[in-house]
């Protein structure tokens, strides 16, 4: 053992087996390290394995206290059943699985906590490293030979990368929370470039890289350095680096880095269970709807639901819902069997949610239905409008806001959601923030629990309109699908057509509320009053979480700073496109999630 090495040690800890620092070899001579927990009696035993960049040895309740904070006071019984001790972020907690016949592996990707390497989110070789580690737990004396993935976020959307690999020992996934596509999804929004990978980067990520050492935190059980052994020069660690926030802000368009780091569809054969949040509107929502829809296994599954992004990963509900899915395809039992192929967790006003089963995505039944845009009564109109008009807006203001008339009955809006507009600006682009709204008898807007914010609107959508060529083969009316390949400027003052895409949603809207649309050219802003949680929290905002649209490299103001003018009437058909779901369809089955 070499100096600034990690060494490897095995203890006995709360009923559990744990190896830390075990070494997992790479193909090329990179050794990554990982801690093990297991039963403590010998045994082949099913696994479960976690790869990611923000440091097993990094407690959740300290890397990440005001996740933790509100996890604990919103679901109390996140503290039951276990020390919590062993928490990180994303990942399951080995004390709630070895019990129960499981090997949990957590594993330092490379570069990261405990694992040396050069450091490249989502690359190919990362890629690799995750097929390797998935192959070398399927061989290890205290395995069954079958290995699962389950996780958040990072954890998630590895998962389906390695999917398309095929390892010959991964069994099953769940995909918890996780973006599918690296351009559509996590940095460009409908071609606008989203901030999130600059702030999410240097705090999560670049704090924790393998060599921060000294200068970083110990873990609170071995007093190990989190991100050492050694402890290297800040050159050192740039040089040991991408960088992720340049490598996106240097790509605005779809390129083959981005489709390098998207995983094919036609090659995800293993078993999965995708879950989704209907509050991750800006990076995860989408990703988990379309690999259910895309991926070729047969076996898959899509389960949807609301609150924190952390939170039901961890409560009662998920945990049922994860051991039953994972017990059946890693130890045979039959916890699994004539299941839904969609589970939603409905949401309504007041928030809450209650659980109801669907047999495919979109839902059967729905009906498509056609909300024009009726410029003159500033409304949302079922009744095509005879007569042309137009009306203007500032792109560096709030937008235009249309509204249904109040509604005369319960109306369930679930499922994709589409609008087609005829755009003018005078300049030669134009940047359109869309957002799906809900507002009271009294006329304020009725907002929900986020995935990160706790004030985010029923859904969100954006295009930039230099972006609207279309992939034909790949979109449907409910869901537009642009290629981003090439820019398409704008002569100004000529009017052009629009389709664009907005995220999925769920809202059961009562009597007498109005559904409102906006269009507006910047990024929505929640106006009420905020919380302590939204006035603190890092990745809090006013509606939209950290996933701002502001770069002013990306939106100089000459371009994205004028006036946009909006065509509708006569053969110019404007619309929001929304999914109603009838009542019929509305019966719940099933326990919900609270």
């Amino acid at each position: 053992m070499t100096a600034g090495q990690a060494e490897s040690r095995s203890v006995s800890r709360v009923g559990m087996r744990v190896d830390w620092d075990v070494p997992i070899p790479m193909s090329d001579g990179i050794v990554l390290r990982a801690d093990v927990f297991r039963p403590p009696d010998a045994g082949a035993y099913a696994v479960l394995l976690s790869s990611g960049p923000y440091a097993k040895g990094l407690a959740f309740q300290e890397g990440y206290v005001p996740q933790w904070n509100k996890l604990i006071a919103d679901f109390p019984e996140f503290l039951e059943g276990s020390t919590n001790e062993y928490q990180n972020w994303e990942v399951v907690d080995p004390e709630r699985w070895v019990p129960d016949g499981y090997v949990c592996v957590r594993v330092d990707s490379r570069g990261s906590g405990r694992s040396p390497g050069f450091l490249d989110l989502w690359s190919e070789r990362e890629t690799r490293d995750l097929y390797e580690c998935i192959e070398w737990a399927a061989g290890q004396s205290w395995s069954n030979g079958r290995v699962g993935l389950c996780g958040i976020s990072y954890f998630a959307m590895n998962q389906y990368q390695v999917a398309a690999l095929r390892p010959p020992h991964l069994a099953a996934i769940v995909p918890w929370e996780g973006a599918n596509d690296w351009y559509r999804e996590v940095t460009h929004h409908g071609g606008i470039l989203c901030e999130f990978a600059r702030r999410w980067f240097p705090i999560q990520v670049s704090t924790v890289q393998h060599g921060v050492g000294e200068r970083g935190a110990r873990s609170r059980i071995t007093s190990e350095l989190v991100a050492g052994p050694p402890t290297l020069t800040d050159e050192e660690l740039e040089r040991n680096r991408a960088d992720f926030p340049s490598d996106v802000k240097d790509r605005p368009l779809m390129d083959a880095w981005y489709e390098d780091r998207n995983p094919d569809w036609t090659r995800v054969s293993v078993p999965m269970l995708s879950c989704g949040n209907w509050g991750g509107q800006n990076l995860h929502l989408r990703g988990n709807v379309e690999a259910f829809v895309n991926a070729a296994t047969a076996q898959k599954w899509l389960e949807i639901h609301g609150d924190a992004h952390w939170a039901h990963f961890y409560t009662n509900y998920g945990l049922r819902l994860q051991k039953r899915f994972l017990d059946h395809f890693l130890k045979d039992a039959a916890t699994w069997t004539d299941e839904p192929r969609v589970r939603l967790q409905i949401r309504h006003i007041p928030e809450r949610y209650v659980e109801r089963h669907e047999d495919a995505w979109p839902l059967l039944g729905t009906r498509w239905t056609r909300y024009r845009l009726d410029l003159a009564g500033m409304r949302l109109s079922e009744t095509p409008l005879a007569v042309a008009s137009t009306i203007d807006y500032d792109a560096s203001g709030s937008g235009l806001t249309f509204l249904t008339d109040p509604l005369s009955e319960p109306t369930e809006i679930t499922g994709p959601v589409a609008a087609k507009l005829f755009v003018a600006s005078d300049t030669t682009d134009a940047d359109l923030f869309l957002v799906l709204r809900v507002f009271d008898p009294d006329g304020e807007e009725v907002t929900f629990q986020g995935a990160v914010d706790p004030n985010t609107p029923i859904s969100q959508g954006w295009l930039r309109a230099s972006h609207r060529k279309l992939d034909a083969e790949r979109s449907t009316p409910y869901r537009p699908f642009h290629r981003h390949d090439e820019l398409q400027p704008l002569t100004p003052g000529e009017v052009y057509e629009l389709d664009a895409e907005i995220w999925p949603t769920c809202i059961v809207v009562p009597t007498g509320y109005r559904v409102g649309f906006t269009v507006r050219g910047n990024d929505y802003q929640y106006e009420g009053e905020l919380s302590d949680f939204a006035r603190t929290f890092h990745y809090a905002n006013r509606g939209v979480g950290s996933f701002t649209h502001a770069d002013p490299d990306d939106r100089p103001t000459s371009i994205f700073g004028g006036r946009v003018t909006l065509h509708s009437g006569g053969d110019r058909d404007a619309y929001v496109l929304l999914p109603i779901i009838p009542e019929r369809g509305r019966a719940a089955r099933g326990g919900g999630a609270g």
